[in-house]
């Protein structure tokens, strides 16, 4: 993405530190956006997360010329040989202080475009309640399959989740 005001890469267990701070913001401020919890992963280590930048795929945007991190989406790509051929699009979060420069596109874009030489299909699973995110992942192309109501409760309310998927091969 030439000219745009931010940089998008794949993160490195440099990165953790940032990682880390940028994933329980995110946890902190929308805990009916992930499966994850920030109860549960605020006790991880900034090894732990260091651990799973150097052996998974998760990219980064920040803005140009500011060490902070302003956006992640992680590929999980499963090792079994039955499931190995669809990715999963998870973690993807972008501060809301930066919303509109594009970065939760662009994002959405990198991740397609790795795994577009590594797996036939993305899926993902986003509240319905989220219409930014839906939105977003619309216009990268993902269809809704399936609906999981009730997929997450938290405290005492229940959210339900789109499951969208993107055909990387016909």
């Amino acid at each position: 993405m030439t000219g745009a005001p931010f940089a998008v890469l794949r993160l490195s267990g440099a990165d953790a530190t940032e990682f880390r701070e940028l994933r329980l913001d995110g946890l902190r401020r929308h805990p009916e956006s992930f499966g994850a919890s920030y109860e549960e992963e605020v006790r991880q280590t900034l090894d732990d997360s260091r651990r799973r930048l150097e052996s998974g795929i998760v990219f980064g945007a920040r803005q140009n010329n500011l060490p902070a991190l302003d956006g992640i989406a992680g590929l999980f790509i499963p090792e079994g040989l039955k499931s190995r051929h669809k990715g999963v699009l998870w973690g993807m979060y972008v501060r809301p202080e930066v919303g509109g420069l594009g970065l939760g596109s662009a994002l959405v874009a990198r991740v397609i475009e790795h795994a577009g030489g590594v797996v036939e299909e993305l899926t993902l699973a986003v509240g319905t309640s989220n219409d930014q995110a839906v939105s977003l992942y619309r216009r990268a192309g993902f269809e809704e399959y399936g609906l999981e109501e009730r997929a997450m409760k938290v405290a005492d309310r229940y959210y339900d989740e789109f499951l969208m998927r993107l055909m990387l091969v016909s």
